[in-house]
């Protein structure tokens, strides 16, 4: 008799979820996928039922009775939600709720806008920002805390620099922070000083610490209001899913919090940072999904060297504008390779952050070490940048089985000063997506957002044209690296999907894969790519959800 009610019992659980389905079909709609192989395919209706992909129709059904509702997409472009490989969604959630230092054109009007934030913010005990940069000021010198000094002297200030590898601190920062002329630079770090060895108020990499350790901490609440505050702006620039490229303990507590409650507003693919003091208790929780697939944890971020604007990237050679410098490396040999192996071991992929040549050699021939010991080629371990290498690495990408992560519209923000820096024979290394898509390398695009702007159709536009949005360089900054449309818009679908072990649930449109996807406002494949820059996200789906208004 149990057996029987159970029976019963099943098969009304079964008729009441069938009940439940809800199917949906967009028609007329000029739609874009990318196939198995990686041809661009066309078609005019798409259908889901709840949360999953039915079908692509190459033109629109005539009966739609099959559906309980239909959408007329009014011949609008309509394509993969766009997939950010390298993002920081907690920072750019609290920037979206500091200082805005991005495009400030000097050292003054910088700090002009931190005074405009203070004055407007009178509660706050701390004034934190970021986004300078230094490169685009006239003079092209590192700040000073004079500057913040003579406008802010009442709080700390303490502003990091738009690549996240330096900060500048006002002297009530500086106090606070301990450092006197005596002080010296930690491994890996560096502090600014004058003539007389007295710090100007700005930190390189992990001398960064002696001022940000004095920050009061956001809480867990604090956190989860800029993760969401965070995921819902990034879904409305079309990004329906975002790899989080380092997040520490309670960052992995906020969104597995966020996640308990409801779905995530868009997918996010954790990397655990490597830099947490709990990092082998995160890794021996094991992998992590969510039931419903926006939360996944199968990574782990470590960072090998600084960047090339603050000059912290490991150059093999001193930098061209400044000899005797040849960058910082943030761990010794031994400790980069215990990260490495304790993930290895632990079944998680690795995401090594590397700018300069130094940093990729050293994280390649790490990997090629490693993978061979740990028998975890399969893992797809990436190189996060990978943006200065040497010619003979490059073939290395593919030949150990490692993404290059990397962020397309880097190019096109450093092409100011990068030539500077690394001189016109190692530049033909650097930003060299063409010779790694020659090599066989399979690259995942980004942002590094907040870095960059999130809005994936910049880098899709930096990709394709290598110029920035006012079209400069008129022929592109080394346009033989050029990617075309089609390679771009893989490497922030099928290809980032792929380089987040996701490519079997998104990435593309078709049978049996989420309805993640987005609705445009021009169709791209048919538009200069001079204007790709320009396009507008009119609708974002995540799950078969419209997640923006």
């Amino acid at each position: 008799m149990m057996i029987r009610n159970y029976y019963f019992i099943s098969i009304f659980l079964v008729i009441s979820s069938l009940s439940l389905a809800d199917t949906t079909l967009i028609k007329n709609i000029n739609g874009y996928t990318l196939n198995n192989v990686g041809d661009l395919i066309n078609f005019e209706a798409l259908k889901f039922t709840n949360d999953r992909i039915d079908a692509i129709y190459p033109s629109t059904p005539e009966d739609v009775s099959f559906v309980d509702n239909v959408i007329d997409g009014s011949g609008k472009t309509l394509i993969p939600g766009l997939i950010d490989a390298h993002g920081h969604v907690g920072s750019y959630g609290l920037s979206l709720l500091r200082v805005d230092l991005v495009g400030a054109l000097s050292e003054s009007e910088a700090a002009d806008r931190v005074l405009e934030f203070a004055d407007s913010n009178p509660e706050l005990n701390w004034i934190l920002g970021r986004g300078w940069n230094q490169v685009l000021w006239e003079e092209g010198e590192f700040p000073n805390a004079k500057s913040l000094d003579d406008l802010i002297d009442d709080r700390p200030v303490w502003l990091t620099r738009v690549d996240g590898h330096a900060g500048w601190a006002n002297s009530e920062a500086l106090e606070l922070s301990g450092i006197t002329q005596g002080t010296a630079d930690p491994v890996g770090g560096q502090i600014i000083r004058d003539k007389d060895g007295t710090a100007t108020g700005v930190l390189i990499d992990t001398a960064m610490n002696f001022v940000s350790s004095k920050v009061p901490k956001p809480t867990i609440e604090d956190e989860k209001i800029a993760l969401a505050t965070a995921m819902q702006a990034l879904a409305g620039y079309g990004l329906t899913s975002v790899h989080d490229a380092g997040i520490n303990s309670q960052t992995v507590k906020a969104y597995k919090e966020l996640a308990t409650k409801s779905p995530l507003t868009i997918r996010i693919n954790a990397m655990l940072s490597a830099s947490d003091p709990l990092y082998q208790d995160r890794l021996a929780e094991g992998l992590f999904s969510s039931e419903d697939q926006t939360l996944v944890i199968n990574s782990v971020k470590i960072v090998s060297d600084g960047a090339l604007g603050s000059r912290g990237a490991a150059l093999l050679e001193e930098y061209t504008d400044e000899p005797g410098n040849k960058g910082l490396l943030r761990y010794n040999d031994e400790r980069l390779e215990y990260l490495m192996r304790v993930a290895m071991n632990s079944n998680f992929q690795v995401n090594t952050h590397a700018i300069g040549d130094s940093a990729n050699l050293k994280v390649l021939d790490n990997y090629e070490r490693l993978i061979r010991e740990t028998g975890s080629r399969s893992m797809r371990h990436r190189i996060e940048h990978a943006q200065i290498l040497r010619y003979e690495d490059i073939e290395r990408f593919n030949n150990l089985g490692v993404i290059p992560s990397m962020q397309s519209i880097h190019a096109t923000s450093d092409k100011n000063m990068a030539q500077d820096r690394l001189g016109e024979v190692r530049i033909q290394g650097a930003y060299a997506w063409r010779k790694l898509l020659d090599s066989g390398a399979r690259i995942a695009n980004g942002s590094d957002f907040p870095v960059e702007s999130p809005n994936p159709f910049w880098g899709l536009h930096a990709a394709v044209t290598r110029q920035d949005r006012n079209g400069e360089p008129r022929d592109g900054w080394f346009p033989e690296e050029r990617m075309t449309l089609v390679e771009a818009f893989a490497s922030y679908t099928i290809d980032a999907a792929y380089a987040g072990h996701q490519e079997d649930f998104i990435g593309s449109l078709e049978a049996g894969k989420k309805a993640d996807f987005i609705i445009l406002d021009r169709d791209i494949f048919n538009i200069p790519a001079s204007e790709i820059w320009e396009t507008q996200v009119t609708e974002t789906w995540v799950n078969g959800i419209r997640v923006t208004d």
